[in-house]
């Protein structure tokens, strides 16, 4: 059972692979790149002598396979209901029909269509002992009652079906875009067919992941299906924030006026209302990364234990965190890029010319206020060192410097260096609102600025992490991260006999 740790959770991390690719030592490699001149190796084995790999199929993705395969030294037979025909293969490879390519090697990967799977049937003796990799996608989640690979394994009862190469895209082989996926998910019954077609994997420069017994060809099969599964929840949140506070400021700001004073503001539309919006939305983003930690451990503190899920709704929200976060930094800059543009916009050109001259009119100038100047350079300045920080924290984020530090230093600039930059955002507005914050004659139609509610969500995180952290608050919260526990004998560990440290 997995346990979400506050501290330890402050971004989840990505599985990424790491790590120099293999070196090119094929001994056949110098045979195949004359022939294909302008297509550099991925991988080779020079330790291993040259073995037979069949492909059923020539379509795109069997094409290019071939093509990755020949150049690590592999011989190639493809398999083709009309072999004759088949055009546009790699040089060196054979094509044969599908009885006779099956012939030639125990390892066959299918490279069909799932519908196209019925001809199998007639090869059922041929195929029997043989290692078939299916390497099929569907076309949506959940379209047969069983994975393409259970499927296969039950036409052809006799082989040893292997799931793999389907998270690999025909264009990726093609083009060498690898850097995004390179892991290879691998399932299969029986271990050393596996084993070997994770050899393969190896050969290839991939990395193969094994995911178990065939039963996780589901799964494996839907993971290219995904479509920004962890970002559905970020995006749909930004969305109802930003509709909700733009139509907020619309009221205030483009209605109200046009109520009762009948100027049309509406021009605001474009501008100045996105540069109100954008900042909430980061500011409000931010909070919410760190709202889950805070609430788990409220839980754990009201549990008394570490060793109890927390609901659905927490653990998926702790898992969005990182999007969140990565939205809020785009939101950030927006409203860096929508502040550089104010003082070319006609509107502010236009107020301060006319401001100008009736001041040079009245030939009275405005008076030196030293307050104003310590509230105008203290908000600009901790909005810089917030936006700092907040680039700092998508950095460290991201999979390729997160892989360079360790987890101590990870935790201290999500965690540490993550609440400086909430608590900067949050004075940076607080100080933007000034002595209006709670001004009456900032009430229109009974509604505050914008700004005064987007501080409830951060405010609240802050004032609820300055209790936790209070030593006689934060040394039990410790003990129990640590394993302690108020009620052992309720525990599920208790009760399984065991003791987790």
């Amino acid at each position: 059972m997995e346990f979400w740790d506050q501290e330890q959770q402050a971004y989840p991390l990505q599985n990424v692979c790491s790590g120099p690719r293999p070196q090119h030592t094929c001994p056949f490699h110098k045979t195949v790149m004359e022939k294909t001149t302008d297509v550099l190796p991925l991988a080779m084995n020079s330790s291993e002598k040259q073995e037979t790999v069949c492909i059923f199929g020539t379509g795109d993705f069997g094409q290019s396979l071939g093509l990755e395969m020949l150049q690590c030294g592999y011989s190639i037979v493809f398999g083709s209901r009309n072999p004759r025909m088949s055009g546009l293969l790699p040089n060196g490879a054979e094509v044969l029909s599908y009885s006779e390519a099956a012939q030639k090697s125990d390892i066959i990967i299918i490279a069909i269509h799932r519908e196209h799977y019925d001809f199998l049937t007639e090869l059922t003796e041929v195929l029997n002992g043989k290692i078939l990799v299916d390497v099929s996608n569907n076309l949506k989640i959940k379209q047969y009652p069983e994975s393409n690979a259970e499927y296969l394994a039950q036409l052809v009862p006799g082989a040893h079906v292997v799931k793999a190469f389907n998270t690999i895209s025909a264009w990726a082989l093609q083009s060498r875009a690898l850097d995004a996926s390179r892991q290879v998910f691998v399932c299969g019954n029986d271990s050393k067919a596996k084993q070997r077609v994770m050899d393969i994997v190896r050969s290839l420069g991939l990395t193969p992941l094994d995911k178990g017994s065939l039963m996780a060809a589901n799964e494996i099969e839907n993971y290219p299906l995904q479509l920004f599964t962890m970002w559905k929840f970020p995006f749909y949140l930004s969305a109802v924030l930003c509709v909700f506070f733009f139509f907020y400021c619309v009221i205030r700001e483009v209605i109200y006026p046009y109520v009762y004073e009948k100027k049309d503001r509406t021009f605001r539309l474009a501008i100045s209302i996105p540069n109100r919006v954008f900042p909430i939305a980061a500011l409000t983003l931010l909070a919410l990364v760190y709202l889950p930690g805070v609430i788990a451990a409220i839980l754990q503190l009201y549990r008394g234990t570490k060793y109890r899920r927390f609901p659905d709704w927490l653990d998926h929200w702790m898992l969005c965190r990182k999007q969140l976060g990565l939205i809020a930094l785009g939101f950030a800059f927006l409203h860096v890029l929508y502040t550089l543009v104010i003082p070319i916009r006609y509107y502010v050109r236009w107020t301060w010319t006319n401001r100008t001259i009736a001041q040079a009119i009245a030939k009275k100038g405005s008076p030196f206020s030293t307050s104003t100047a310590w509230l105008s350079d203290s908000y600009v300045a901790m909005g810089m060192l917030g936006f700092f920080l907040f680039v700092l924290l998508g950095i460290t984020s991201l999979p390729s410097v997160s892989n360079m530090v360790n987890w101590r230093e990870f935790r201290f600039v999500q965690s540490k260096l993550g609440y400086l930059t909430l608590i900067l955002c949050t004075a940076h507005t607080l100080v933007y609102g000034g002595k209006r914050f709670l001004s009456p004659s900032s009430l229109i139609w009974y509604l505050p600025s914008a700004y005064v509610i987007a501080l409830i969500i951060p405010c609240t995180v802050l004032v609820i992490k300055f209790i936790l952290i209070l030593p006689c608050i934060d040394k039990t919260l410790t003990r129990i991260r640590e394993g302690w526990e108020r009620n052992p004998k309720f525990s599920e560990s208790a009760l399984n006999g065991k003791t987790d440290i």
